[in-house]
């Protein structure tokens, strides 16, 4: 009761002053991490460690700056270094649920063409159901859908449907958590302590495996699997807390990626 207080009455504060206040908390938060030692290549900034992140309070997870996570941290390097996305060139890019540390960033060097979409996020562009995107084919130069398709009913039309909107020389990085052993998943599993239990959380539909790679290639992509030892040598992953964590990044393409400009 006296949180929920406390924020109605925050609310109703000016929007300057509401900014403030979050600006002071997150230096509060930040304080105990003071030094150097890590650093965010999503905010750029620097600190003594990450913090820890999640239920089983992953260590060295979360930069107290920006929020961002160890896949966040991974995929911005990847953008940068091994894809056309900040090359200042116009182009067309359908972000899926917009992770609050890289919507805005990424929203400002692609410009115009810059489109999130969210299935119910109000803070999100547009809102539809990746399983039916309201688009024309070839809509789109680029597509980022990071930890989305474990959460959708039907993880194949989805795949067609991104295919569907990306144009014939353009890019998806299509990403999910990726688990030891084969792909899973059950329709009859409902009750969330049994998603808990058999995906890994209570809020997904199935659990992938290794063979998420070739699930992609069956609905029509060419698929190029990178790690973050693609991007950055052993002592910058050190520095940027890009643990295995980070996962491997999905390269999707509706031709080979060699016969791409």
């Amino acid at each position: 009761m006296i949180a929920r207080t406390a924020y109605g009455l925050a609310e109703r504060l000016p929007a300057p002053v509401r900014r403030a206040l979050r600006a002071g908390a997150g230096w509060l938060i930040s304080l105990p991490y003071r030094g150097r030692g890590r650093w965010c290549p999503v905010c750029g900034r620097e600190s003594r460690c990450f913090a820890p992140f999640g239920k089983v309070r992953r260590p060295e997870a979360r930069c107290v700056h920006c929020g961002a996570l160890e896949r966040h941290r991974l995929i911005w390097l990847y953008f940068k270094h091994a894809t056309d996305l900040f090359d200042g060139r116009p182009k067309t890019m359908l972000h899926i649920a917009p992770e609050p540390c890289l919507g805005a960033r990424i929203r400002e060097r692609v410009g115009a063409g810059y489109l999130s979409a969210d299935l119910r996020n109000p803070g999100a562009m547009v809102n539809f159901d990746i399983q039916s995107i309201p688009y024309p084919d070839a809509s789109f130069d680029v597509i980022y859908c990071s930890h989305v398709l474990e959460h959708v009913a039907d993880d194949r039309r989805a795949m067609r449907e991104l295919r569907r909107v990306l144009r014939p020389d353009g890019w998806a990085i299509l990403l999910v958590p990726v688990m030891p052993g084969a792909s899973f998943e059950d329709a009859s599993i409902v009750d969330p302590r049994d998603r808990l239990r058999e995906y890994g959380d209570e809020t997904h539909v199935r659990r992938y495996g290794r063979d998420y790679e070739e699930r992609l290639r069956e609905e029509g992509f060419h698929v190029r699997r990178s790690s973050a030892s693609d991007v950055a040598g052993e002592a910058e992953r050190r520095r940027m807390g890009l643990t295995a964590a980070a996962g491997d990044i999905y390269f999707c393409t509706r031709v080979p990626p060699a016969t791409l400009r």
